[in-house]
């Protein structure tokens, strides 16, 4: 089996596009994704990230392209991002807000559109949406209490996660008791 061919399988899942991280777990390297960018066989999204360009473009890509640009693979989406891609509120976010843990300083050009927030989260605090990390439910409302979102958006979020059955009746509580001490 090609470079090509291990790396369109990794691309597969990753709506995509593939990075020189991904390249090394294969055995190949960063050369490897120039050559078959000099080929046409990828194109550069941003800096160590590749997208093959026959896989169909979805409304999802950007925010793996974000995940994946930041180079850690404990990156997620977090804050007013997770709370909109779960479709928990009316937020509207123009910008695409990532958690790194602590340690990361991510010194790359190209994320003008993102928000970087450093916090080392618990494994339970972490979960997908569309096959892409993202923070659960109630850390994603719980990092928009602690980051100011307005408390009608909270409100509805909270309410609507209930409804879905995205949080518990102690976490329900729980977030209920935060926005109310926040005001």
């Amino acid at each position: 089996m090609s470079v090509q061919d291990r790396l369109w399988d990794i691309a597969i899942e990753q709506y995509g596009y593939v990075t020189t991280r991904d390249a090394k777990t294969i055995g190949a390297g960063a050369i490897d994704l120039t050559k078959l960018a000099h080929r046409g066989q990828l194109s550069r999204a941003a800096h160590g990230v590749y997208r093959f360009d026959q896989l169909p473009v979805t409304a999802r890509d950007e925010f793996m392209l974000a995940i994946l640009w930041t180079g850690s693979p404990q990156a997620a989406l977090s804050h007013d991002t997770a709370l909109a891609v779960y479709d928990l509120c009316d937020i509207n976010p123009n910008t695409i807000h990532l958690v790194v843990p602590k340690e990361n300083r991510i010194r790359r050009s190209g994320g003008e559109y993102y928000v970087l927030h450093h916090d080392d989260l618990a494994a339970e605090q972490i979960g997908w949406w569309e096959g892409i990390r993202t923070v659960t439910v109630p850390t994603a409302i719980d990092q928009g209490i602690h980051s100011g979102v307005p408390s009608g958006l909270l409100d509805q979020a909270i309410s609507n996660a209930r409804t879905l059955g995205r949080v518990t009746d102690e976490q329900h509580s729980r977030l209920v008791r935060a926005l109310r001490e926040r005001a």
